[in-house]
């Protein structure tokens, strides 16, 4: 082979290897790219809530006769019913009421009140937040559609210095104007149909009140120790 037939073919066998290579590149580029599209999550903002909200509950207090008697706290408004005790819980850090848990129906029904955007709602992202959450701390995660809409169900391990198996929860929310009410179902009715019935109609029955003052959206709508309530002993559970 001449010199300048040997030098065209080494040009050409170059110009091949950086053409393999530069399609090597741009096919790594593509499966990149579709990798990093696989991991985009679309949360859905628009507001959960059952179509009957505003006249079934979880009620704003714009939405309820106001000579209705409820237990105040502040931010969450309870209707007094036969054999609920309510407890206050704690932050002591923050020096502050976290949430309010309801006993009833051999059940513990623990809620909170956020601050929420007017148009929008808070409990896709809320759930997607809570199954990575979660998952990442190695309980069982599911969604199941439940009576006020999608519902996470966990299941998490329990120490075997504490009696070892699982305790399963149960969260659920309702998205209402400018503001999400979250629960979390435990014991009997976390697994119980005819009584999560029962703890759902309980949740239903609360108020919210927001208040009009400017607030960030997922801020905790602040609670407070109703009047005549002792707080010395703040985990003390109280007859509604």
């Amino acid at each position: 082979m001449s010199r300048e037939k040997k030098k065209d073919a080494k040009a050409a066998e170059a110009a091949t290897s950086q053409s393999d290579s530069e399609n090597t590149e741009s096919a790594d580029a593509v499966e990149l790219h579709e990798n990093a599209g696989a991991n985009v999550v679309e949360i859905d903002d628009s507001k959960s809530a059952p179509e009957d909200r505003a006249t079934a509950g979880p009620f704003d207090v714009s939405e309820v006769p106001a000579m209705r008697p409820y237990v105040d706290l502040g931010g969450i408004k309870v209707a007094p019913r036969e054999g609920l005790q309510l407890r206050l819980e704690v932050d002591e850090r923050a020096n502050r009421v976290a949430a309010v848990s309801l006993d009833y129906e051999d059940s513990l029904l623990q809620v909170q009140a956020f601050s929420a955007p007017k148009s929008s709602g808070l409990w896709g992202e809320v759930r997607a937040e809570l199954i990575q959450q979660m998952t990442a701390q190695g309980a069982e995660v599911s969604e199941e559609e439940g009576l006020l809409g999608p519902e996470v169900v966990v299941n998490t391990p329990v120490p075997a210095d504490q009696g070892g198996g699982t305790r399963l929860a149960r969260f659920l929310a309702v998205d209402g104007p400018r503001w999400m009410l979250r629960g979390v179902i435990m014991g009997k009715a976390a697994t119980d149909v005819a009584t999560r019935e029962l703890v759902i109609d309980l949740f239903r029955e609360l108020v919210v009140v927001r208040g009009d003052q400017p607030m960030p959206p997922s801020e905790l709508i602040p609670l407070r120790v109703p009047a005549g309530v002792q707080t010395d002993a703040p985990g003390e559970a109280q007859e509604a």
